[in-house]
């Protein structure tokens, strides 16, 4: 829980900051590479850790990525300008890479199915918490200390997790010969980040249709069709091609995408309506967002009580239902919606996730062995930050299609008067708009709404197509291929690869 904390409150913290970031380093225009690239570096990192963790264990990959973790936040603490900070968020998603994926690793290694929902409840309550404590905390610092002290903050929490970690955590790993795919990392990372970049950057830095986006799609996609050719003749892959050839695993990555993408959908666009549309201030825009991550850990909790009586997937299809409806409902939100109400929504969002993701990260770590869960659930974890990348850009697209549109056919009283510099969400949000031409303010606030409300139709043809991916897993999972129970060590908080971990109780069990 502390481990996940550093990753749960470094996502949420820098939100409020942003003023006082670039007020201080300049580069507004770049602003936005500080999220997408540590959702870069942290998506394409992931299936190598998930990799390393089976072969070297869980404690050595846990304490590198909380090492360059911790020290990419000092460097970024130390910043000078823009494209340092960028390069050091850049070796904090390094770092993050790791934390999150091997903390859940580690749950399916120590506790047994009807266990790990509980469990993971808890970790899913640490973003509740700091979708809470984070916003604060950023708007503490950069209004009262410095900004740099939401990087620095991270240090005495992850020495605390860290030394937890060194003195309870115990396992024992059966040391045998392995053969790193260094070709497969290389082809993975560099295709995977080719291909997120030119989704990102089309439309923004160069036009979709120029050499330059071509040549990047282009390049990534011949770099994943060698991957793909390198993983078919690979001793030990990467990201080995089996896990496509089964059912609850493909069904159960394509969820995770879904997952992924409604998450950064939400956190993007949210606070713009709540703060550009409604009028409130950043910390209250902060707070109705976190309804949703109070949502997801309540039903991520209970999930576990209702997947032993109906099943993984139909535990996750009931929690696709809910969040299609609560996504649908964002179709409802306009310009004289009162904030309780987007708080609500996003709280019905949360639970339809909660109720989602839980169950089939459990059921992928419950048909595989400890030597291989680590790789489904890096691999799961990967689809996660692989749909919240892939969908930043989309929806990034969507937004920006939207307001280029508006700003391209203004009413005739606004003609000529509509500033071409100023960013619009700054019209909107710092009151530009109010000086020499009364109308801009509202006619940019009416853009945003066009806009937010654009990439909410697109987040309920998202969760729709959620449903289809749970389809594609069987409604009965036979657990005999896994084991159920990662605790069969007597010493508390150890686990073992030599052992077969199986809970008697349960072998043959059908859910």
């Amino acid at each position: 829980m502390l481990s996940t904390g550093l990753v749960a409150l470094d996502s949420t913290i820098i939100a409020t900051a942003v003023p006082s970031v670039v007020g201080d380093l300049g580069g507004f225009s770049q602003f936005p590479w500080l999220f997408s690239i540590y959702l870069l570096t942290q998506a394409v990192t992931v299936p190598l850790y998930g990799k390393f963790a089976d072969v070297v264990g869980r404690r050595p990959v846990m304490f590198f990525g909380i090492g360059v973790f911790l020290l990419g936040s000092v460097l970024c603490g130390s910043a000078w300008n823009m494209p340092a900070l960028i390069a050091f968020r850049a070796v904090q998603g390094v770092g993050a890479g790791a934390v999150q994926p091997m903390s859940m690793t580690m749950v399916g290694d120590m506790y047994t199915v009807e266990e790990r929902a509980r469990v993971q409840g808890y970790l899913a309550s640490v973003w509740g918490i700091a979708a809470v404590v984070g916003p604060t905390l950023g708007g503490v610092f950069s209004q009262y200390v410095s900004w740099r002290w939401i990087f620095f903050v991270n240090l005495p929490l992850g020495a605390v997790a860290a030394w937890m970690l060194a003195r309870r955590f115990k396992e024992k790993v059966t040391r045998r010969t392995h053969t790193i795919d260094y070709a497969g990392a290389v082809l993975l990372t560099g295709g995977c980040s080719l291909m997120i970049l030119g989704l990102l950057e089309g439309g923004v830095s160069w036009g979709w249709a120029s050499v330059t986006s071509c040549g990047v799609f282009v390049v990534g996609a011949a770099m994943l069709a060698g991957f793909v050719l390198v993983e078919r003749r690979a001793a030990e892959p990467i990201l080995p091609l089996w896990v496509f050839g089964r059912r609850v695993l493909t069904g159960g990555n394509l969820s995770a995408v879904v997952v992924g993408a409604v998450m950064i959908g939400l956190s993007s666009y949210v606070p713009t309506y709540a703060q550009a549309v409604l009028g409130t201030g950043a910390l209250l825009a902060g707070f109705v967002l976190a309804a949703l991550s109070v949502g997801w850990p309540l039903t991520a909790t209970f999930s576990g009580r209702l997947y032993l009586r109906v099943g993984f997937r139909d535990t996750g299809l009931t929690g696709n239902v809910i969040l299609v409806a609560g996504t649908a409902l964002c179709l409802l939100l306009d310009t004289r919606s009162h904030v309780w109400e987007v708080a609500a929504v996003c709280f019905l969002v949360g639970m339809g996730l909660g109720l989602m993701a839980s169950p089939i990260l459990v059921a992928a770590q419950s048909v595989v062995g400890w030597e291989r869960r680590g790789v489904v659930t890096g691999i799961n974890m990967f689809s996660r930050s692989l749909g919240s990348a892939v969908g930043a850009a989309v929806f990034g697209a969507i937004a920006n299609a939207t307001l280029a549109d508006r700003f391209a056919h203004p009413p005739a009283a606004l003609v000529g008067r509509l500033p071409k510099s100023v960013d619009a969400s700054s019209l909107a949000l710092t009151g530009h708009g109010d000086t020499g031409a009364p109308g801009v303010r509202a006619f940019v606030r009416d853009g945003l709404y066009g806009a937010a409300h654009h990439v909410f139709v697109a987040l309920v043809v998202v969760a729709a197509l959620g449903v289809a991916a749970l389809l594609l897993m069987p409604r009965r999972i036979d657990r005999t291929a896994g084991d159920d129970r990662g605790a069969a060590s007597p010493v508390p908080g150890e686990c073992s690869s030599s052992e077969t971990m199986a809970d008697p109780g349960e072998t043959g069990k059908l859910i």
